[in-house]
């Protein structure tokens, strides 16, 4: 992989279609909207820079004028930050120019939006895994179109994942746990336990959806950044016809705002992708959405659509922490267990960790009651954590508006374990997990004298939510994931395709409007999906892009 991608470096630098490419962090048309105009024109707007406005926004530059609204910062000012080793520092920053929004949701989960350029591929833990044969025959795409643009995003931040002593006890844990076939390396979805990608590199550095506006033409995409988008405009030429998206309004950092306009041309389009909850959100405050809920804000009803904010999911997680009485490497999920494609087991190990978790060093060993095993959180993570992830949770919420302020989250509803077959799925993927910590394979991050139930006992005693504990939530796994649930970020819905968007992602019932990222997901594909999302993205920019030229 690493020869292939020095290969096509070399295609990018000389061959004349690729001469005019910039490399990341050094782009020339990235800036502050504080320096954006008053107005502007363009043949594309997409709001949003992330795993899917990147990708769409990079190929419509090919052969339009593209403008990226993004209302996050650059994730090139610091690098470091958001290496490997660093993931649960930067997800619990709590200083403003963080790159993860936190939010509880109307369920007593904590909760993280992306805000910088790259969206959630700057602040998750990796994993790249493309999509079952399923979702793509579902999303209408054309099967060649799918592989090159996947080809297309991973001959840029792809790469192998290492597989080291945790990750490799983890594997032949899952082997021993009966998640079989072993599939060897592979991005393919595939029941069984597996080696997959990462956007990590062989230094640990973290390769982003942003890198991907390397592919982009600089004479045609400007981005801003902390460029807060506030409202679509429409516009109705006669009464009773469609309305149809002419430009936005949106903030800079200083609170000035300004106009961004589609040129008059009838294939000019906003495209938003400001993610799962971010995508419903700006079309509600737009007057695209249940009458019910606008109308009490004083929000102008463009089209009453009851479906925009409705069928949100969230994956679940539950799991194990593991102390080690061994050095354990700094991995993030290269390993991975697909359970009969209804639970996935995933594996962290030391991870580095914010002095705020000093506290809960002590509070670990007075709950396990040792003394001998030293410090399991102290300045990085002492041993690991194996996670399992609800595959396709039938259980859904709703998003509903606070208020008409784009900055303010909205109220987020999932309705986790709603449906008994999602509890039933966690509990399958708990008792795989304890499996797997009990195996021989495994033995060697061990310590003998610490039970499964004590490591339970752990979960159950952080607050890692805000639900209320019960007597028995360290002894009954329905009840332990009930109360410790915790989010895999993988949100979707709200914008789903055949209730607010059509097979071509346009918005129903609007002109110049689609909608381009995981909302418009009825599940999450791939055991995580930020492969998708950017294949989407490409895939979509494709499409529009020939539609365009023809």
């Amino acid at each position: 992989m690493g020869f292939l991608k020095a290969l096509l470096a070399a295609v990018y630098a000389f061959h004349p279609y690729f001469s005019h490419a910039e490399t990341a962090p050094n782009y020339s048309f990235i800036h502050e909207s504080t320096t954006a105009p008053p107005v502007s024109y363009h043949d594309y707007i997409v709001v949003g820079g992330g795993a899917a406005g990147c990708p769409s926004a990079a190929t419509l530059s090919e052969t339009a004028n593209v403008l990226v609204l993004e209302r996050g910062g650059s994730p090139y000012h610091n690098p470091g930050k958001t290496d490997k080793g660093n993931f649960l520092i930067t997800l619990s920053d709590p200083s403003p120019d963080s790159y993860a929004q936190i939010f509880i949701t109307e369920d007593g989960v904590y909760n993280h939006r992306a805000c910088v350029l790259g969206g959630g591929t700057v602040i998750n833990a990796g994993f790249y895994s493309r999509a079952e044969t399923e979702f793509v025959k579902e999303s209408g795409l054309d099967e060649a179109l799918v592989k090159d643009a996947y080809q297309w995003v991973e001959n840029k931040v792809v790469f192998k994942a290492p597989l080291l002593q945790w990750q490799t006890a983890v594997r032949d844990g899952l082997l021993e746990a009966g998640v079989l076939p072993y599939n060897g390396f592979t991005n393919e979805h595939i029941n069984g336990t597996k080696i997959g990608s990462t956007i990590f590199d062989m230094n640990d550095h973290r390769h982003s959806a942003a890198d991907l506006l390397e592919y982009a033409d600089p004479k045609n995409i400007i981005v801003y950044l902390h460029a807060t988008v506030t409202k679509i405009l429409f516009t109705t030429q006669t009464v009773g016809s469609r309305p149809r998206a002419i430009g936005v309004i949106y903030e800079d950092a200083l609170g000035e705002k300004h106009t961004a306009y589609l040129t008059n041309d009838s294939k000019s389009e906003i495209i938003v992708s400001a993610g799962a909850i971010g995508s419903s959100q700006l079309l509600m405050l737009s007057g695209i959405g249940p009458r019910s809920q606008l109308e009490p804000l004083g929000i102008k009803l463009v089209m009453d659509q009851p479906m925009v904010g409705q069928g949100m999911a969230d994956n679940t997680l539950n799991g194990l922490f593991i102390p080690s009485p061994n050095p354990v490497e700094v991995s993030l999920l290269s390993t991975v267990g697909i359970s009969l494609f209804v639970n996935y087991i995933e594996a962290g190990s030391g991870l580095n960790l914010a002095p705020s978790f000093g506290w809960i060093s002590k509070f670990l060993l007075s709950i396990l009651d040792q003394t001998a095993i030293g410090s399991f959180f102290d300045t990085r993570l002492n041993g690991g954590i194996i996670l399992q992830k609800v595959a396709r949770p039938l259980s859904t919420g709703h998003l509903e508006l606070r208020s008409t302020d784009p900055n303010e989250t909205p109220k987020v509803r999932f309705n986790y374990f709603q449906e008994p077959e999602d509890l039933r799925n966690c509990v399958q993927g708990m008792k795989t997990i304890i499996n797997v910590v009990n195996s021989k394979a495994f033995s060697k991050f061990r310590y003998r004298t610490i039970s499964t139930q004590q490591l339970l006992n752990v979960v159950a005693a952080l607050p890692l939510n805000q639900r209320p504990r019960h007597f028995d939530t360290a002894s009954s796994l329905e009840q332990f994931c009930n109360d410790t649930v915790m989010t895999f970020w993988h949100h979707h819905g709200g914008c789903q395709v055949g209730k607010v968007v059509d097979e071509d992602y346009k918005v129903i019932g609007v002109d110049g409007l689609r909608v381009i990222d995981a909302s418009t997901f009825s599940f999450t594909p791939g055991t995580n999906p930020q492969a998708t999302v950017m294949m989407l993205g490409r895939a979509m920019g494709v499409r529009i892009q020939k539609n365009r030229l023809s």
